[in-house]
């Protein structure tokens, strides 16, 4: 039978329409390079993601910082001598605050609180001071991430017991806001002996403008001293920081407090003495000012020839001879009198030695003179103007008083224990 036009037609749709249908199932363009259509299999649909296209993906969780001290938490018996420190691992140290009650070897509550300073990195926190005996310790930490959260650790801890026997004390002398002859050495002294001198001058610190070398040298287990290599010049500024609080000192016993002192040096002002010519003369700044005519000790009581240094100035000083040991029984009172020995030689008005002075020696080591001269001294010196003596055979004992120029700089030097 013929085919008739609508059969025809209605048999191209169907093959059109096959032909889509097997197009839209492939998961292939219906057409590929060289214009073949592909009638392989379809290929699984990707998955639908509820996240946008250009959404980031998660971060990592940020470490925690971890704080740690060297002294761990509830801590008894720590040694004074540490110096608490605080360090941040993950992290940096954000603030610390160490605070302490106790008692004192007096009995006497004592609290406070201790600074510190920070690392440039800021990993680590280190305490400006060591420890206070018999104290609880309360040590609060807090530092951060690097996602800026933050950390707070505290922990409390106890330090030892120390007697007063256990602890020395220590005087600086001169006094602060002092000013003083070119020749004055710091003076550094010990109620308790230190064992451990060279733990205890590591902790000493001089300063000085104009800046000057100098040298710590010990006297001996209760006293150290400093003195710069030559005279201080004139006008200079001193500052002396003695950081030995709970340092150990050895032999059990440890610093009892720190201490601190500043002084200034006046104009230079040096007495020569010349007890063979029974002279003194006195010079400032180098220029020769006054001429003093003067009476030493006589033979079996010369005065002692070297480089002393006024230590004291006493108004109507009194006099004996069982002061000195002397046979002779006298009492007098000098009105002016400028001490320069512990063993007892003064500069002073001997007006009852007129007849004497300028001509011979004839006191019982002290260097008399006129109450006029002696009062222009008194008012015109220094505690540490240099007394150049000479003239005698009998030397200057190192520690009797300020004999500390009387020895090279190089042999003072030698008395560190550095």
């Amino acid at each position: 039978m013929p085919t008739s036009t609508r059969t025809l037609l209605t048999g191209l749709a169907g093959t059109v329409l096959l032909a889509t249908v097997v197009a839209g199932c492939s998961g292939l363009p219906t057409s590929q390079a060289g214009g073949t259509s592909s009638s392989g299999p379809s290929a699984p649909a990707p998955a639908a993601s509820s996240a946008p296209a250009d959404a980031p993906s998660p971060d990592p969780t940020t470490e925690p910082v971890r704080l740690e001290a060297n002294v761990a938490d509830d801590a008894s018996k720590v040694a004074v001598d540490t110096r608490v420190e605080v360090e941040a691992a993950a992290g940096t140290v954000e603030k610390v605050k160490l605070r302490y009650q106790g008692v004192d070897a007096k009995g006497a509550a004592t609290k406070g609180t201790v600074d510190g300073e920070l690392s440039e990195d800021g990993t680590t926190w280190t305490a400006e001071d060591r420890l206070e005996p018999s104290a609880t310790y309360t040590l609060s930490m807090t530092g951060a991430n690097a996602a800026d959260e933050t950390t707070t650790r505290t922990t409390t801890f106890r330090t030892q017991k120390l007697t007063l026997a256990e602890q020395t004390f220590p005087s600086l002398y001169p006094l602060p806001d002092s000013k003083v002859g070119i020749g004055m050495p710091v003076v550094l002294t010990f109620d308790v002996p230190v064992e451990d001198r060279a733990a205890f001058e590591k902790n000493l610190h001089v300063t000085s403008k104009p800046a000057q070398e100098g040298s710590w040298s010990w006297l001996s287990s209760t006293q150290v001293r400093f003195r710069p290599e030559e005279y201080w010049k004139p006008g200079t500024q001193v500052t002396v920081r003695a950081d030995l609080n709970g340092v150990d000192a050895g032999d059990g016993i440890y610093g009892q407090q720190s201490a601190s002192t500043s002084f200034t040096v006046g104009r230079s002002l040096v007495t020569k003495v010349d007890l063979a010519k029974d002279v003194a003369t006195v010079y400032r700044d180098g220029e020769k000012v006054r001429t003093i005519p003067v009476s030493g000790g006589k033979p079996g009581w010369e005065t002692r020839s070297g480089t002393k240094l006024i230590m004291a100035k006493e108004f109507n000083k009194k006099m004996t001879n069982e002061m000195i040991g002397a046979e002779e029984d006298y009492t007098l009172v000098a009105k002016y009198a400028l001490r320069i020995t512990n063993s007892g030689e003064f500069l002073h008005s001997a007006p009852w030695n007129a007849g004497n002075l300028g001509r011979r020696n004839a006191s019982h080591g002290c260097v008399g003179m006129s109450t006029a001269d002696s009062q222009w001294l008194y008012e015109n010196t220094l505690i540490g103007d240099p007394v150049v003596t000479t003239g005698t055979d009998r030397g200057l004992e190192q520690g009797n008083g300020y004999a500390d120029w009387d020895i090279s700089y190089k042999t003072f030097a030698k008395g560190s224990a550095l």
